[in-house]
Order: C-alpha cells, then sequence, then structure tokens
C-alpha cells in the first residue's frame, strides 16, 4: 500500500551543482523492509556531509546510486514497521539515522533501520531529536572514545581544546566535554563568544585575534586533547599547545591530516593525530536524547526552513557559520 502513495522530496541527481543541483520531485513512499519503520518525518537536520557527497568528496563510496536523496539524520513519527521489528509500533515518536548510501532524509517520510532508531520523549522536540544523530555521535565519540572523558565525571582531570565550538558538533562537544571533569577552552567568532561560554565553555577564544590563531589557552594550560572541528589548521600550531601526551581529535580528516596521523604513528611520538570516522550506533545516540530529556544536553537550533525551501538551508550549510544545528521541516 504505501509503495504506492506519492511524497515530495528533495533530491540531486549528478555530482556538482551546489544548491542550484537540487530538485524538487515526487516519488513513492518507501515501504519498509522486514527490520525497518516508515517514519512520518518532522525535522531533519543538515550536515556539512550532506553537500560535500554533492560535491564528490566521498566518491566513489557515496552515494551508491543517482538521484540521490540526501539527509540522514531525522524525527517523526512511525507509521508502520516491517514484520521483524519488535520495538516500535505506529504512532511512537523516533530519532533516527539513516543510512549514508541511500540517504533519503529530504522528504516527507524515510525508512529506517530499527537499530538506528530510538524512542523520543514528549520533552524533546522534532528539532532537537533531528539535531542529535551525526553532530552529537561525533562529539560524544570524539570525546569518550578518542580523548578518553568519562562523562560521569569519574575520570581525571583533563583540558580540553573545542575548535568551531559554536557549530554543529563544537557546540554539542563543549557541553558534553563538561559533564566529565574537564577545563574546557573553545574558539569561535567574536559573535558567538558569549553564546559558547553559556554552553560551559571555561574560556573562549575569538579565532580572528592571534592568540585564538595560535589557540593559546588564556590561563597558559596545555590540552590533553583537541576536540578538532575547524579546518585549515597546521599540525604545527596545535603542537606547542599539547600536553605531553596529547591528541588532535580531527572530525574531518583530509590528507594532510591523515599524513600528519601516520608519521606520528611511525615516529612513536606520544603527541598524536586522530582521525575521526563516526560510528552510527544506536544505542549512543538512545544516550543522547536521554541527556537532552533530563536537561543535560540542549540542540541549538541556527535556524528553521520549510521542505519547499530546502535549498536556503544547503546555501546555509554550505557557507559554514551556522550557530548550532540547521533543521529542514516537510
Amino acid at each position: 500500500m504505501a509503495g504506492k502513495l506519492i511524497m515530495h522530496a528533495v533530491q540531486y541527481d549528478r555530482y556538482g551543482g551546489g544548491t542550484a543541483g537540487l530538485k524538487h520531485v515526487e516519488i513513492p513512499v518507501p515501504t519498509p523492509n522486514k527490520d525497518e519503520v516508515l517514519v512520518k518525518l518532522e525535522a531533519i537536520s543538515l550536515n556539512p556531509v550532506d553537500w560535500k557527497m554533492q560535491k564528490g568528496v566521498m566518491r566513489p563510496l557515496f552515494p551508491h546510486k543517482f538521484p540521490y536523496t540526501p539527509g540522514t539524520d531525522v524525527a517523526g513519527e512511525v507509521v508502520g514497521v516491517g514484520s521483524d521489528v519488535k520495538n516500535f509500533k505506529a504512532g511512537d515518536k523516533v530519532v533516527a539515522i539513516l543510512s549514508l548510501a541511500t540517504g533519503g532524509g529530504l522528504a516527507e517520510f524515510a525508512v529506517a533501520k530499527e537499530n538506528l532508531t530510538v524512542a523520543r520523549p514528549p520533552e524533546v522536540s522534532a528539532a532537537e531529536g533531528a539535531g542529535l544523530p551525526i553532530a552529537g555521535l561525533t562529539a560524544h565519540q570524539g570525546l569518550t572514545q578518542s580523548a578518553g572523558v568519562k562523562l560521569d565525571g569519574s575520570g581525571k582531570q583533563a583540558n580540553i581544546l573545542i575548535t568551531a565550538a559554536s557549530g554543529g558538533v563544537g557546540h554539542y562537544a563543549v557541553q558534553l566535554a563538561k559533564l566529565g571533569n574537564t577545563h574546557v577552552t573553545a574558539t569561535c567568532g567574536a559573535r558567538n563568544i558569549e553564546f559558547v561560554k553559556s554552553l560551559g565553555a571555561d574560556e573562549v577564544l575569538d579565532y580572528r585575534t592571534p592568540d585564538g590563531a595560535a589557540l593559546k589557552s588564556p590561563s597558559g594550560r596545555k590540552y590533553d586533547a583537541v576536540i578538532h572541528c575547524a579546518t585549515g589548521i597546521p599540525w604545527s600550531t596545535f603542537e606547542p599547545n599539547l600536553s605531553a601526551n596529547g591528541k588532535v581529535i580531527d572530525i574531518t580528516p583530509g590528507p594532510i591530516s591523515l599524513l600528519t596521523f601516520a608519521i606520528k604513528k611511525l615516529t612513536f611520538s606520544k603527541q598524536q593525530m586522530v582521525p575521526l570516522l563516526v560510528t552510527r550506533d544506536g544505542e549512543n545516540l538512545d544516550y543522547l536524547v536521554k541527556l537532552v530529556k533530563e536537561g543535560k544536553l540542549k540542540t541549538v537550533i541556527d535556524s528553521k526552513h520549510p521542505l519547499s525551501k530546502a535549498e536556503d538551508a544547503w546555501d546555509k550549510s554550505i557557507e559554514g557559520h551556522a550557530t548550532g544545528k540547521i533543521i529542514v521541516e516537510p
């Protein structure tokens, strides 16, 4: 039945083209496989990976085929379930991560794997939930797995630097880091300094000032770990600011960062470059949703755009100056 229904979606059918390459189309509502749920979408959040894939940054891996409906981070209401689905039924409010390979987010309906779908309590709005998957999991995994921060506060004191702290990943990273036993130094533009302090950062640097560009802690601390959410900062800028065993966790590793990672490994350096590739994880996503419910984590929303004007959201993401998350609403 569902396969015969038609929905509105936004797609692109080739690499490149930017916002002009997006097309508004009418396509069949997808049918869930046996391990999937069909979700009527209420909010979708964009991530830089969405437009980078369109540029061809991840070819030949993603997308698997054209036309492609971008977007992986969604929230909405379950309206259908596959035969093997045990934990969800029609009417349940959820947050889900879709596959990068097949996408599907910029649409009125999407199918999601049951194991990458989590319940969304009434205290968490669709937009707050949709912001979490990629950005929240990246921040969470960078801090807990790569930097070794214990979010229950039980670990030893650590000094953490978070670059681009007002962005999607950065604003979650500041809040999560402060749940651990950490002193957080953050960088952002001048207009966001008070905002980043309000998230809990202990000291904030304007990246355009000499000290900000040099990443120097105002209190003279060396960093045990850097959650690096900006781009274009060379290793030589990080090195003098790191503690003896300091790590730079790069959430958008490019060729230079991968080369630095290899050199540091080969030379047995105690200071390390750590490329982070986020793992889609339903359990961690559920943990983040619960933190939002408890008021310990918030999704800051930069802007909301109707699906009919998804191009505006796409443009805003490409510009790279969003404060928090960019949301599209069907």
